[in-house]
């Protein structure tokens, strides 16, 4: 599903992080996301040029960059996050069982999951 919107599936992985609010560095992206450092660096680059995310230097330490979601990228997550909804809603029927009810409560708190959880 990502492909269609032309992130990687590392890619997507990023973007979710970076959904969680607040600017991440670059060793920050890495370590969350397993990536090697360099692995990391293209995809955030792609991502960039792709007008997915940004970069800003650290209003705190201007020795470092974060790397923030942008609105397009935004975008892709609220797209991709939709079909997936739908597909769920498809495939679980129309039915109100309460295992339904308890797998929308799990998608709910997880969309809900604070940043820094994992």
């Amino acid at each position: 599903m990502t492909a269609a919107e032309g992130v990687s599936r590392d890619g997507w992985r990023v973007l979710l992080m970076l959904a969680r609010g607040g600017g991440r560095s670059m060793g920050e992206i890495a370590s969350h996301t397993a990536l090697p450092a360099p692995t990391a660096t293209r995809v955030v680059d792609k991502l960039v040029d792709s007008g997915f995310a940004s970069r800003r230097t650290d209003p705190v330490d201007r020795r470092r960059v974060l790397v923030h979601l942008a609105a397009n990228g935004r975008a892709v997550i609220e797209r991709v996050c939709g079909r997936v909804e739908r597909k769920i809603g498809a495939a679980l029927g129309s039915a109100h069982t309460p295992e339904r009810a308890q797998l929308a409560e799990l998608l709910e708190a997880l969309a809900r999951r604070p940043s820094g959880s994992a």
